[in-house]
């Protein structure tokens, strides 16, 4: 049984739907009879994903819609909120996950960094805040999906920046469910998505054929209708070479560092690269 959110003639927005995990939640969504509105910042990208979106709805193009967005701009954020409300009535899902991947330094250039925080970040907090208030005075069953990362959780040294902003995605997520589920008739659930390792023009580096380690954008939006179904709000994705126990695993190292006092980033500290591999093969 699917998320009762997503049924026939609900509505879902999908920012970064142009291409990826974006576009294969649109299509899936589409194929199960809603209607989709993709948002992105490439108009070439956007009206080619809004063609192919025609052919899977089974209500044709009447059912798809389209606009380009940067999500870093509230103002933007708040003219496809009136856009969908004038051609679909309002939203029911909302898929925040439009998101960059520039390498950035602890020292590197500011400009770096305020463009990631702008669109990892702020853009789900301006679509969270600008739609959240008409999901929840429909008064319906709906969700608010924001796509994290698990470099959001053990933060490993190489892209402090898109950490950060990830860190930021689970706190600001966790917050958003807390809320929601503490406010009277509010039928609207939040969901965290952890994607493993997904073959997408963010992670292709010049590559053009799928890694045989990743997942498609298509499995991890299978995966994530199946977890939305159990109503998880942590849906932590594997891929094709790392399984859930490891992810675990690491993650539970992560957060040892705080109680017991290690350095921080320690499974990447020579010192405690022993106590790590007795860890991660069950010891302690």
């Amino acid at each position: 049984m699917s998320h009762p959110a997503l049924a026939p003639n609900a509505v879902a927005v999908i920012t970064g739907g142009a291409s990826g995990i974006g576009l294969a939640a649109a299509s899936h969504f589409a194929k199960l009879g809603l209607k989709v509105c993709i948002a992105d910042h490439d108009d070439e990208k956007l009206a080619r994903a809004a063609e192919l979106l025609t052919y899977v709805a089974p209500g044709g193009a009447k059912d798809i819609m389209s606009l380009a967005v940067d999500v870093s701009h509230r103002e933007q954020l708040e003219k496809l909120e009136a856009a969908v409300l004038g051609r679909f009535g309002g939203t029911d899902v909302l898929m925040n996950n439009a998101g960059i991947g520039p390498e950035s330094t602890i020292l590197g250039p500011r400009h770096t960094w305020e463009h990631m925080l702008s669109v990892n970040l702020w853009g789900i907090i301006n679509g969270t805040q600008v739609f959240a208030p008409g999901m929840i005075a429909r008064r319906r069953p709906g969700l608010i999906i924001n796509t994290g990362s698990k470099q959001g959780i053990t933060t490993p040294p190489g892209n402090p920046a898109y950490n950060v902003a990830k860190a930021g995605v689970k706190a600001f997520t966790e917050a958003l469910q807390h809320e929601l589920r503490n406010t009277p008739g509010c039928e609207i659930s939040a969901h965290l998505l952890i994607p493993g390792f997904v073959f997408t023009g963010l992670t292709a580096r010049d590559r053009t054929e799928k890694p045989a380690a990743a997942w498609t954008a298509e499995q991890t939006v299978d995966f994530m209708i199946e977890s939305l179904a159990r109503g998880d709000f942590y849906i932590l994705c594997p891929d094709n070479d790392v399984p859930r126990a490891l992810d675990e695993k690491r993650i539970l190292w992560a957060a040892g560092d705080i109680v017991e006092n290690r350095p921080p980033l320690s499974r990447w500290h020579p010192d405690y690269a022993d106590a790590f591999k007795r860890f991660m093969k069950g010891g302690t």
